[in-house]
């Protein structure tokens, strides 16, 4: 199954002032799923052509000194791939970085549907600072849409 666009119910509860906010997801049958482990499937492996976009991004964002991920000495249990895990519950994990561009949220949720089956959602939440935190948000926002679905589809893949 291939995941679907959704409405953010309020993304105020995540980020205070953002901007941007969208959610995907889609439904898993018989995996029992926790959503640390769900956002280490959608994060913690990335397909190929993800990894050489981000290596480009990193490339382009370098001169502007915007971060990349979490902090390389970071231990392995304060992030999920490159991104600094901010809280966990059974159900939902928010991850995320502030910089002086935007600051960014990304939410793994799993919602338990019955008869073994679950929702899992991926969803983006955004608030920009300046006219650099705007412009990169327009200049990604094509890729959002291509790899986050992506990403998502990967916790169908055991």
């Amino acid at each position: 199954m291939m995941p679907t666009a959704r409405t953010l119910p309020d993304p105020e509860d995540t980020l205070a002032g953002a901007q941007f906010a969208d959610r995907y997801a889609l439904t898993a049958d018989g995996l029992a799923l926790t959503a640390i482990a769900a956002a280490e499937r959608v994060l913690g492996r990335t397909p190929g052509w993800v990894g050489r976009l981000t290596r480009l991004r990193n490339l382009a964002v370098r001169p502007f000194g915007l971060k990349t991920g979490a902090e390389p000495d970071a231990p392995p249990e304060s992030r999920i791939g490159i991104f600094p895990l901010i809280s966990q519950a059974h159900d939902r994990v928010v991850l995320g970085l502030d910089d002086r561009h935007l600051d960014f949220r990304i939410l793994v949720e799993v919602n338990d549907l019955g008869a073994g089956r679950q929702e899992v959602a991926a969803s983006t939440i955004v608030k920009t600072h300046n006219l650099l935190g705007r412009a990169y948000l327009a200049i990604i926002m094509p890729f959002h849409r291509i790899i986050v679905p992506a990403m998502l589809a990967q916790v169908l893949i055991k």
